[in-house]
């Protein structure tokens, strides 16, 4: 099937009280192991790309590709453009096929990132494709966005139904206590805060920083509301071990094949165990 919008997905999977894995990729090979990872799960599937890949790779090769996983897959794919505060990558990502985008204003004053929020969904409903926004500052590095954690500020409930109502972004992500990177200690979510800001606003709500987040916390924050979780670093490090382990068992390697079809099948396991803990294996037949 073609690559479809994010929106009707995750409005599915708050209704249904699950939600779906979104994983960053940065290689051909970790989008073909998240893509077989949904396909052997069941699961619908959110491919994303942060604004540095975007530019290592190109936004028309990365379209192009997911193209082809979603042509050849049998589950639902969009592909999204994670963490970005440029109009105009956010264009070209859109102008390339992407069919889902994030407009991280986060760290401008609220009505600065309601100014920038409108003007990106009023491009994205021009082609049908969904919009995903931040509120509040979740802490740690995503790309080359650094926030310090003295600095993460959490989404106030009331602040996020004015955002939604004035924005009519389809997708919002509330920094809630959670932390992109991995963790050095147990995360401290706030899941009153989750609950509340869920029965604030109508629209799925987004779990940044899903690298490394306790099982029973993941559970929990999914059943208050959220209906899509993110993971990047944590599939980086399976990815490169797998990799290292290669060239450590035989350093004179030379052939990319042989470290690359380990590393696919390291991420591949990690995915489908994620999307397992989510609740979206099995949940393709919904689409």
């Amino acid at each position: 099937m073609s690559l479809v919008s994010s929106t009707s997905l995750l409005q599915e999977a708050r209704a249904k009280h699950y939600a779906i894995g979104a994983f960053n990729v940065h290689t051909l090979e970790m989008l073909q192991a998240v893509v077989e990872a949904a396909e052997e799960a069941q699961s619908p599937l959110i491919i994303q790309s942060t604004v540095g890949t975007v530019k290592h790779l190109g936004a028309d090769y990365i379209a192009a590709a997911a193209r082809v996983a979603a042509d050849r897959a049998s589950v639902p794919i969009a592909l999204h453009l994670d963490h970005c505060n440029e109009f105009s990558v956010i264009i070209s990502c859109i102008r390339a096929g992407y069919t889902s985008v994030m407009i991280d204003a986060s760290h401008s004053p609220f009505e600065e990132n309601v100014a920038m929020t409108q003007k990106v969904v009023e491009a994205a409903n021009a082609v049908g494709i969904n919009v995903e926004a931040e509120l509040g500052k979740v802490g740690g590095v995503e790309d080359d966005i650094v926030v310090d954690e003295r600095d993460a500020l959490l989404a106030d409930p009331k602040e996020c139904a004015e955002f939604v109502e004035r924005t009519g972004v389809h997708t919002l992500a509330p920094a809630i206590g959670t932390a992109h990177g991995i963790y050095k200690g147990t995360p401290n979510i706030d899941f009153d805060r989750i609950g509340r800001i869920a029965e604030a606003v109508d629209v799925p709500l987004v779990l940044h920083g899903g690298s490394g987040i306790p099982e029973e916390q993941v559970k929990r924050a999914v059943s208050l509301g959220m209906a899509k979780m993110n993971v990047a670093t944590e599939l980086r490090i399976l990815f490169s071990d797998a990799i290292k382990h290669v060239f450590a068992e035989n350093p004179d390697e030379n052939d990319p094949r042989k470290y690359m079809v380990p590393a696919k099948k390291a991420l591949k396991a990690a995915v489908i165990e994620k999307m397992q803990l989510c609740g979206c294996a099995g949940r393709a037949g919904d689409f």
